[in-house]
Order: structure tokens, then sequence, then C-alpha cells
């Protein structure tokens, strides 16, 4: 069964604690929190307030996600925040290894995020150093966008590089997540599953949850 990481970003704000709530009765896993400072990315999500009142209320860990420049300087207080997981791009960190050990000294499981359009092989000489890999499969800053069917070959290439690596790394994907789509990616070797307007925007989220989950 996969792991499965509902997008708090599609949530409703004004009833951030209920649908925190709602996720802690599901079969979800993980809490996954997207932040974006409209310079990595095109758009502007929350920060720490909203993740620390997500945080109080959540039973699950809590999968962060920073979307933003300069990563390595807020690392730190979203350790202190309660993050499990602190995932940082590729495309923003020059110095990714020194990022994923200031990750792991602060007590939280290290990941790597790639863009559509960066190959799986520029992580050859970190692999065994990430616990998690999260592979974008839309181009990341906004919800609800079409899947990128090439994320599927993506996803088989980076499970041959971790198998040969003999490492434990976690594969991740996030964007246009649905059944259809999550079966193939589940099918191709990822291990857990993001989803945010596919959940939040169903008439039953619970149950979409469930069919997720039992892929």
């Amino acid at each position: 069964m996969p792991i499965i990481a509902p997008s708090m970003l599609a949530a409703d704000f004004a009833n951030i604690q209920r649908d925190t709530e709602l996720i802690n009765n599901s079969l979800a896993d993980w809490f996954h929190i997207d932040i974006m400072d409209g310079v990595f990315v095109p758009n502007i999500s929350f920060g720490f307030p909203v993740t620390e009142a997500i945080k109080k209320h959540a039973k699950k860990p809590l999968d962060v996600h920073l979307m933003i420049v300069r990563p390595e300087n807020y690392i730190d207080q979203f350790a202190k925040l309660g993050a499990a997981y602190i995932s940082v791009h590729w495309e923003a960190c020059p110095h990714i290894h020194r990022t994923l050990g200031q990750i792991k000294e602060a007590g939280c499981k290290a990941g790597v995020v790639l863009n559509p359009g960066t190959p799986v092989h520029m992580l050859e000489e970190i692999i065994s150093d990430c616990d998690l890999v999260l592979l974008m499969s839309v181009n990341p800053g906004f919800g609800g966008q079409k899947f990128i069917p090439s994320t599927i070959e993506k996803v088989r290439k980076l499970k041959q590089m971790i198998t040969e690596a003999k490492s434990d790394t976690i594969i991740e994907i996030d964007g246009g997540v649905n059944y259809e789509t999550g079966k193939a990616l589940v099918e191709a070797g990822a291990d857990a599953l993001v989803a945010g307007s596919y959940v939040f925007s169903n008439a039953d989220p619970l149950k979409t949850i469930e069919g997720l989950k039992n892929l």
C-alpha cells in the first residue's frame, strides 16, 4: 500500500482544524505541507503560522515541501515546528549535499525535489543521502494541474537508481494524482502519493483517500 499524503494547500484555511481532523481520521499517512515564496515558484502559500496551526491538531507526520529560494535559512524553524520530513528543490540548492546534512542535523528526514524538467541522474552522487525523493509531476506553484505522463518513466529510472545504490529512499509523487495516475505510479515504483484538490474537492474525501491507499 502506498503512503498517502494529502496536500493541505487544498484544504479550507477558514476551517483548518476541521480539515486537519479529517486527515487524522482518514487512512492517510502524512500531512503534505507546501511552502511557496512567490520567487522560486509563481505563487505564495502559507508559512510558519499555518504550519504551526496544522501541527497543533495533526496526529500524523508533517511532510514539508519547501518551494523557496535559500531553503537552508528556514530548515531549523520548520524542524522546531514539528516537521518529520523536509524536502528541498535540487534546483534551489547549489550545495545540496550540505543542505541534506543540515536537515538531518535538525532531526528530520531529508528529501530532494526534482522539477519535471530535471532528470533523475542529477541525484546519482547523493541518492544514498536522500531519505526521500519527491518527483513533481506538474510544474510547481499551483494545485489542480494536469499530470505529466513522462513522470511514469522517470519513476522507473529513479527506482532502478535506488535499487542499484542499495538505498531505502522513498519515492514520492506530487501533482495530478488520482486513481488512474496513482495506480500507474505505484506500479512503476512510487512509494508515496501527494493528492490535494483530488481529495479535498471530492464529495467524500475519506473514501477518496481510502481508494488511493488501496491502489
